[in-house]
């Protein structure tokens, strides 16, 4: 049996039709010593194959020779999921890592905490070189040194993987991302406090800010505990207030300590009066830039700073692409938020253009987030695809590893109430706490250690 690459044309495939019917067969594996989809804690893993029968999982120094192996779409690029193939490697102390998209396989051997690239070749070539993987990572492979079963002048099987580790910087250094959509009801709140709280679990200290008047986020973080709009405690310190003033309401003053997460994240509320103030701020030539100075007098006080923004383009979206360091984009890949693509790159265009006035680099984007998408598997297997394909192809945007799909537990945790007397008062919790060991939970995981990995802060 011979591998043909271009009948693999989605990732389901690729793990079919390469690892399961030709790689694990040909490598010696039987069905009792490959594993898929293994989770460990946040870390899921496609295929886990071991030299021999291993109940229950013990991966430590004594484990005999094991394999993880990950299968991508075949459009996506494979530098883009060294590093996360890194710290599985590293996390669950495995030697060898196997990445593949159909189009390209390649070999990574753990040395210490970093990967060395030892094996490539292209999915054509694969029943050509089939005795080299063998070598490498066959059942019964003599797990020699690979460096010593290969010349040491071949520069493709000694070049470290320049990718693996991002140099750690010792100064502080606060992260700002926007989370913006032009387009209504893709998940933008959702993302913005489950992706705190996933952080803010990493040991990091998370500042949200709502910079919608829809104020979504204020409510979801649990900040709105009044049940009467006479008790509102809100409309005299949020956003606005630091917007409108340069020497009244720092960001230290005007936030709110969350129990939304355990560790508690703080906010910066929005308030639904804010619509009726944007006239009065566009008019203060500094209104555009106070977000920039205020959260700078705080940079010591925060690793990684959310902004919600409101599906529009207006000037609080404005004002947040202003101010961030990065870009993500949650999507639902319908067709209308599709389109909206276009509006979201023009805009991102027009801020630039004023960042580069303010001597501020293009914001960087870190990619298209598919979001709220359906767990049906016939449409994750075929539709989805095509879907996360037309963005790159037809939007020039990068889609995020991360999925984030439409579940019942992340409608739960933000339903959650808390009966105070005869009033009921919103009291909803992250997905993380609230149902810690979900599949949910584990994408935000997942998003969260994308997000710190692409920023430098892992």
């Amino acid at each position: 049996m011979s591998f043909d690459p271009s009948l693999c044309r989605n990732e389901s495939e690729v793990e079919s039709k390469l690892i399961v019917q030709y790689l694990l067969p040909k490598l010696g594996y039987s069905p009792d010593t490959w594993h898929q989809e293994v989770t460990f804690g946040a870390i899921r893993l496609d295929f886990l194959a071991f030299a021999t029968q291993v109940i229950p999982f013990v991966l430590d120094a004594n484990s005999p020779l094991s394999v993880v192996m990950e299968a991508k779409h075949p459009n996506q690029n494979l530098n883009n999921h060294v590093r996360r193939l890194q710290r599985y490697l590293t996390s669950l102390n495995v030697r060898y890592g196997l990445l593949t998209n159909g189009k390209q396989i390649r070999i990574y051997e753990r040395i210490q905490d970093e990967l060395r690239l030892v094996f490539q070749c292209p999915g054509q070539e694969v029943d050509a070189r089939l005795d080299e993987i063998k070598a490498l990572i066959g059942r019964d492979s003599s797990q020699e040194n690979p460096t010593e079963l290969y010349p040491e002048t071949n520069p493709t099987l000694t070049q470290p993987i320049s990718t693996s580790i991002p140099e750690k910087k010792s100064q502080h250094t606060m992260k700002i991302i926007a989370v913006y959509h032009n387009k209504g009801g893709v998940g933008k709140t959702t993302t913005v406090v489950n992706l705190a709280a996933a952080i803010a679990k990493k040991g990091k200290k998370v500042l949200v800010i709502d910079l919608d008047s829809q104020a979504n986020t204020t409510f979801a973080t649990g900040l709105i505990k009044f049940d009467d709009e006479q008790f509102d405690d809100i409309k005299d310190s949020n956003i606005r207030h630091v917007l409108e003033s340069e020497d009244f309401y720092p960001i230290q003053e005007v936030a709110r300590k969350s129990q939304f997460s355990n560790p508690e994240i703080n906010v910066v509320p929005s308030h639904i009066n804010l619509m009726n103030h944007e006239k009065q701020l566009s008019e203060n030539v500094d209104s555009s830039t106070m977000l920039i100075r205020k959260l700078d007098s705080a940079k010591n006080e925060y690793d990684i700073v959310l902004i919600d923004t409101p599906p529009s383009l207006n000037l609080y979206a404005k004002i947040a692409l202003i101010t961030a360091d990065y870009l993500i984009i949650p999507s639902d890949l319908k067709p209308f938020a599709n389109q909206g693509l276009i509006n979201v790159k023009d805009f991102m265009k027009r801020v630039n253009g004023f960042r580069k006035m303010l001597g501020k680099i293009p914001i960087e984007v870190l990619g298209v987030l598919a979001c709220k998408i359906s767990t049906n598997a016939r449409f994750v297997q075929s539709t989805l695809q095509k879907r996360i394909k037309a963005i790159s192809e037809r939007y020039g945007l990068e889609v995020m590893d991360t999925v984030i799909y439409d579940r019942d537990d992340l409608a739960k945790c933000a339903e959650k109430v808390q009966i105070i007397g005869d009033m009921e008062i919103a009291d909803p919790v992250s997905v993380l706490d609230f149902k810690p060991d979900s599949t949910a939970a584990q994408e935000f995981e997942l998003l969260a250690i994308e997000v710190l990995q692409k920023t430098g802060m892992d």
